[in-house]
């Protein structure tokens, strides 16, 4: 019998040292990765040589829309401990000398249309109530579609790189005495972790430039995982619903909807969802005198008919990157002065020059990125919701006058 018995114990012993063993080879360490998705990637447009959609190049690179679109297929690790996710994003012009809307994004692998199959002419987005969403496609879930996620929202500064040098004659004398040169780029770094789930495995990674010019842009974008040191932090498994996207990546309308009415867009929570936080991000624009470029507009967001979040999105820092703007137009003010004289402080009328990049905006400055608004939902009830964005002072395209705004947002919960 103690034979028997200590054979038992033996091979209990064991059976627990194997557990423990496959145990420590699920979590071992991945260690952190960077995958460097674009490095210096011209994003133009060039009808002439660019088709609206171009398959993968020797580096991977495929090309939508005449070369506004570029995309990639990428690998990400699967880890089994939390990780952290970074995005890293780098512009420089390469000739055009506008301020211009950027976005990063993701596509999500749900959808069965999005950005590509529509370029290559394999499907079109799906149909919209005119009554709802007037003619703006692609911008709420439909039949087999999800909205495009954007992982970064940025604006190109004016002409960074390309006229950054001293001798520029565009831009020698546009320098004010107190930047010491141009920066030669502008680069945004925002942590993406809540975006794991979309990206983990395989996912197809792009940026969208606005730029209608054959010079266009250099882009260099770079994904940074870093993996939790402590073995037994188990992943947090998290969830991601995309909600609405009004960016216009590919032959969209310019979304001035909500000068006339509020978008809403329904979806269903499945259960053991929680904490539920919204994720929003919003640039208004029309840059004409008055236009919702440099108008404060109230953005009202709302959870089945109850107010959740109520703000005026707005920059007011703009001339603190005077630096990565050479090309923006400069104009001369006239001011009261007061400086130090030859017998102390004195006052007297001077000139000084005020740069189109100074001026505050609604949401973003030229050269910067767009943060993303958060509101937390808490454990939110499972089942069918309905989410609407109004912005009610917003203002309509009026010929030139572009007005617009560029809105996304989505869901994030853990399981």
């Amino acid at each position: 019998m103690r034979y028997f018995s200590v054979l038992i114990s033996l091979m209990v012993s064991l059976s627990v040292m194997a557990a423990s063993k496959s145990n420590h080879k699920e979590f071992a360490a991945k260690g952190n990765t960077t995958i460097k998705v674009f490095d210096k990637t011209n994003v133009h447009y060039d009808p002439t040589k660019i088709a609206g959609f171009n398959e993968a190049d020797a580096d991977g690179i495929i090309r939508l829309v005449n070369g506004r679109i570029i995309l990639k297929k990428i690998q990400v690790p699967h880890y089994e401990r939390n990780v952290k996710v970074y995005i890293k994003t780098t512009i420089a012009s390469n000739g055009d000398r506008w301020d211009k809307t950027g976005s990063c994004f993701v596509l999500p692998r749900k959808s069965a249309i999005n950005l590509m199959t529509i370029a290559e002419g394999k499907n079109k987005f799906p149909a919209v109530d005119s009554l709802k969403l007037e003619k703006l496609v692609g911008v709420v879930a439909g039949k087999d579609y999800l909205p495009t996620v954007e992982l970064m929202r940025f604006m190109t500064p004016f002409g960074v790189g390309f006229y950054s040098s001293n001798n520029d004659t565009l831009t020698s004398k546009r320098r004010p005495v107190y930047i010491p040169k141009w920066e030669k780029c502008v680069q945004w770094q925002q942590d993406i972790t809540d975006l794991y789930p979309l990206l983990e495995d395989e996912a197809y990674v792009g940026v969208f430039i606005d730029t209608w010019t054959e010079q266009g842009y250099l882009a260099s974008m770079e994904l940074q995982f870093k993996e939790s040191t402590i073995s037994c932090d188990r992943m947090q498994r998290r969830q991601v619903m995309p909600l609405l996207n009004t960016v216009y990546y590919i032959s969209q309308e310019y979304p001035d909807i909500f000068a006339r009415k509020p978008i809403t867009t329904d979806f269903v929570l499945p259960k053991g969802a929680r904490n539920v936080r919204l994720k929003y991000i919003v640039t208004g624009h029309g840059g004409h005198d008055g236009g919702d470029e440099f108008v404060q507009k109230e953005n009202i967001l709302s959870l089945d008919g109850k107010e959740v979040k109520r703000f005026i999105p707005w920059r007011d820092d703009c001339a603190s990157f005077r630096r990565f703007n050479p090309a923006t137009g400069v104009w001369l003010e006239k001011r009261v002065a007061s400086y130090i004289g030859e017998n102390g402080y004195t006052e007297k009328e001077v000139e000084e020059p005020v740069a189109s990049s100074d001026f505050s905006r609604s949401n973003w400055c030229p050269g910067t990125d767009v943060v993303p608004e958060e509101v937390e939902l808490g454990d939110l009830k499972a089942g069918r919701h309905t989410f609407t964005v109004d912005i009610p002072k917003a203002q309509p395209i009026n010929g030139n006058e572009m007005n617009h705004w560029l809105v996304s947002a989505y869901l994030v919960w853990d399981e």
